[in-house]
């Protein structure tokens, strides 16, 4: 935290450093109840500070001796040095020293506009998701439009789909801005998630549901196809303790079907046989299973056997690229290729509602 600092440091009188120092002061104070947050080895000085500070919450050392306090009668503790103690800089100034902000200050809206316009569109849903959810949960109607009305000064897309999701009747005028807001700031690729993001799937996790009868060489072969991506694999099951594979041997599992939904993972695979899977369409957590991962844009690899499962989790009539079936290594080859893409944004507007159309009047 930039309050605490070796001794002998001072501080300069730049305003907000002042203004931050004063809050990261008082979060160490709350977060520990009290002033000895300088006690923890992070924290401490690696040169021994004499002081006579002791007692309180969480202290974790005391000075030894009878007097905390000086000057006292037993010439004890610590004493100043008045020619080689530490002395603040005596820094002159010039002008004046006033309570003012920048013009810029009341620019409210240009760096909302540049971000949101450097956002991809599957981005761009998601704030205007997120603004609905929040704004639905404000029970004054005046105060929806009041935040659409800031919305139009940001972007007039974004307002109109938050207005049409909210259920206006019409569209309030944009609110009064001290600044206008400035058109000459352009996307930056900078600013997205998904533009910055690793386009591997190492670090994630893949989960595969089998069943009794799983192809066990497709099995293998999948599963070394992601660890060389230096990513991991949990299996699940109908039954936590595994499924018999289709060549006589027994394949523990990571979690029951019941206990490892598809939120727990990046991407799915659907390893079944024909033998069970009537069987796991009656499972209602095996439907949720593929059900989620499709609306979650999750890419879902299958066997062929799997269809009853997707047609009764009510996708199999809207596969797309993200949902591959796997058949030999050459399919798995690029199924696993496909997950450094990490979602199917592309699907989502055939799941949620998208931007305002018509716009509203």
């Amino acid at each position: 935290m930039t309050q605490n600092v070796p001794p002998g440091i001072d501080f300069s009188n730049d305003p907000l450093l002042q203004g931050r120092n004063f809050s990261y002061l008082d979060t160490q104070l709350k977060r520990l109840g009290g002033p000895n947050f300088t006690h923890l080895p992070i924290n401490a000085p690696k040169c021994p500070m004499h002081n006579f500070q002791q007692d309180g919450h969480m202290a974790m050392r005391n000075p030894v001796g009878r007097a905390n306090y000086q000057p006292n009668s037993h010439g004890e503790g610590p004493r100043e040095s008045p020619t080689r103690g530490y002395r603040h800089l005596a820094a002159e100034e010039q002008g004046q020293k006033v309570r003012a902000r920048p013009e810029s200050f009341a620019d409210h809206y240009s760096q909302a506009r540049q971000f949101f316009i450097s956002q991809t569109g599957a981005e761009q849903r998601h704030i205007a998701s997120a603004l609905t959810f929040e704004l639905s949960k404000v029970e004054i109607p005046a105060i929806r439009e009041r935040m659409v009305s800031h919305l139009l000064n940001i972007d007039e897309t974004l307002a109109t789909t938050v207005a049409q999701k909210l259920g206006l009747q019409s569209m309030p005028e944009p609110a009064d801005a001290a600044m206008p807001t400035r058109q000459d700031l352009d996307a930056s690729p900078a600013l997205s998630i998904v533009e910055r993001g690793p386009k591997r799937f190492e670090g994630r996790k893949l989960g595969i549901l089998v069943t009794d009868g799983v192809d066990r060489k497709l099995l293998i072969a999948l599963t070394k196809a992601i660890a060389a991506e230096k990513a991991n694999v949990e299996l699940i099951a109908p039954k936590v303790s595994g499924v018999t594979a289709d060549d006589g041997s027994f394949i523990a599992a990571n979690h029951m079907i019941d206990g490892g939904p598809s939120v727990l993972f990046d991407a799915v695979v659907l390893l079944t046989s024909h033998q069970a899977i009537d069987d796991l369409v009656k499972e209602a957590t095996a439907r949720d299973f593929v059900a989620d991962a499709f609306q979650h844009c999750k890419y879902i690899g299958f066997h062929q056997s799997a269809m009853p499962l997707l047609g009764k989790a009510g996708v199999a009539d809207q596969l797309d690229e993200g949902t591959i079936e796997l058949t030999a290594s050459k399919a798995i080859a690029a199924f696993v290729e496909e997950l450094g893409k990490l979602r199917v944004w592309g699907r989502e507007p055939s799941l949620k509602l998208g931007q305002a159309s018509p716009p509203l009047a």
